[in-house]
């Protein structure tokens, strides 16, 4: 790993961006985190084909680093700044095309998202490797964020001691049928009214999840319109699997 750049922000956070061969990524860290005192992780992963500068990710990173936490990100392979396929343009394209006409979108969904999973976990595994070994972080590891990346980590990854999950609805069939395997202690975030998302799809992923520890927190709105008060919720739900 690394690091290309750094700065200290307004908060006290350290902000660092880095590289682990074709990976671009940040680090926030919180000015309590030191090699005599490391601080819990928790890995915070976009939604499909976004950057990880999204300007919600990156104040919600912020915001819970300041909380005490190192909280770290990545573009995986074919999102944000990485190199994107033909193939996944066009699958894109066709998503798109699909929503507005409201047409079915599952077959085009399954062609773009399930290969994004199928390259993005091991690149989050690899990321966890490199983060792990810095004196400041000591682990436990928390997830939050994109459903269908976060599904294959907490089956895959032993590390992950705790998740949060936004939204649901369109999840990739493998990773449905992962959702039993899930065992760990669960924050799933649900929009009411969310158009990308279906409401059935997602409750009933929700059931699904194997874990006897699974909270649903639902708000009305839209997709984006997640309120922020779910972000201090995240915190103190994070708090009590990994401080």
């Amino acid at each position: 790993m690394q690091f290309t750049s750094e700065r200290r922000l307004d908060d006290g956070v350290l902000e660092r961006e880095f590289t682990l061969g074709e990976i671009p990524g940040t680090l926030w860290t919180p000015e309590s985190a030191a090699p005599a005192a490391p601080v819990p992780l928790i890995l915070m992963a976009h939604n499909n084909g976004l950057p990880r500068r999204q300007s919600r990710l990156v104040a919600r990173a912020r915001h819970s680093a300041a909380y005490g936490y190192a909280v770290a990100t990545i573009d995986a392979a074919g999102c944000g700044d990485r190199p994107r396929s033909a193939a996944d343009e066009q699958a894109r394209a066709d998503l798109r095309r699909a929503m507005q006409a409201g047409e079915p979108v599952d077959e085009v969904f399954e062609s773009l998202v399930g290969p994004l999973v199928e390259m993005a976990v091991p690149e989050w595994r690899t990321t966890l490797d490199a983060l792990l070994s810095l004196p400041e972080i000591g682990g436990p590891v928390g997830y939050s964020g994109w459903t269908a990346v976060g599904i294959r980590l907490a089956v895959v990854e032993p590390r992950i001691a705790a998740a949060g999950f936004f939204a649901g609805g369109y999840v990739p069939r493998a990773q449905r049928d992962e959702a039993g395997q899930v065992t760990i202690p669960l924050l799933f975030l649900l929009q009411w009214d969310d158009e990308g998302n279906p409401r059935q799809r997602a409750l009933d992923l929700f059931e699904a999840f194997g874990t006897k520890e699974k909270t649903l927190h639902a708000n009305m709105g839209g997709h984006t319109g997640t309120p922020w008060f779910e972000v201090d919720d995240g915190n103190r739900f994070f708090g009590r699997h990994l401080k």
